[in-house]
């Protein structure tokens, strides 16, 4: 269990002497270059790495459908991977993507710390300032299940840690900004992740066979064009 926290990237603890909220680079595990891959490297089941417009073209194309959404569908933040005590999958997710790790007392209390946002591309100091965002928004899974899942299905979906990019932390103010929007919606305000955004995005419904409706596929192709060289790969849930 606790290797899908260190295929995350988690780092060993520290304190963190870093300002809230500034713009200095510093290496994040998605703040990945145009060739990433969406999966976790050398897990069993893993595609081959696929040119970014072919993997766009294998997600089927569907009207979307709320009617019936609520977030309370998809348990989320269970106990996680039990990697440390008192922590939920939210925490596990934080402390897996820090760039100088926090101290955790009891509770799972972090203290110090730091993260890089990789929607805005800002250095966050505090964990309070974090929200730990499904890449494919929780309603948007609802309106691209092609048919409904099962309560066990959601809960995995919104536990993910066995694929690093299912659950991402950023900024809260990113992760308000995207809502439940898709990338016809909203895009990140750093234009260097775009080409990684959607890889990810991609990635995350072809591991759990979302559909994508028309518009939502013309923006990712429009994004493409921009990413000839980034690739995808994914794992099919097993759940």
């Amino acid at each position: 269990m606790l290797k899908n926290l260190l295929r995350r990237g988690l780092p060993g603890l520290a304190l963190a002497c870093l300002p809230v909220l500034s713009s200095a680079p510093v290496a994040h595990p998605h703040a990945l270059p145009p060739t990433a891959v969406v999966a976790a490297a050398g897990a069993p089941g893993l595609r081959a790495p696929l040119p970014l417009f072919e993997a766009i073209d294998m997600i089927p194309v569907a009207p979307e459908h709320r009617e019936g959404y609520k977030r309370d569908l998809y348990k989320h933040w269970n106990k996680g991977l039990a990697a440390f005590d008192g922590c939920d999958t939210r925490k596990e997710v934080i402390l897996a993507e820090a760039v100088v790790a926090p101290q955790i007392t009891a509770g799972c209390k972090l203290t110090g710390g730091s993260w890089r946002s990789a929607y805005d591309a800002l250095i966050v100091t505090d964990a309070a300032r974090l929200d730990v965002d499904h890449f494919v928004p929780l309603a948007e899974v609802f309106d691209s299940e092609r048919t409904p899942w099962t309560a066990a299905r959601r809960e995995a979906y919104a536990n993910d840690q066995a694929s690093p990019d299912t659950l991402i932390a950023v900024s809260a103010a990113s992760n308000r900004s995207k809502s439940d929007k898709d990338p016809a919606e909203w895009l990140p305000s750093d234009g260097s992740y775009h080409c990684t955004y959607a890889a990810t995005w991609v990635g995350t419904k072809l591991r759990w066979g979302l559909a994508a409706d028309e518009a939502e596929r013309q923006a990712l192709l429009g994004i493409a064009e921009d990413c000839l060289a980034t690739t995808v790969v994914y794992e099919p849930a097993e759940l």
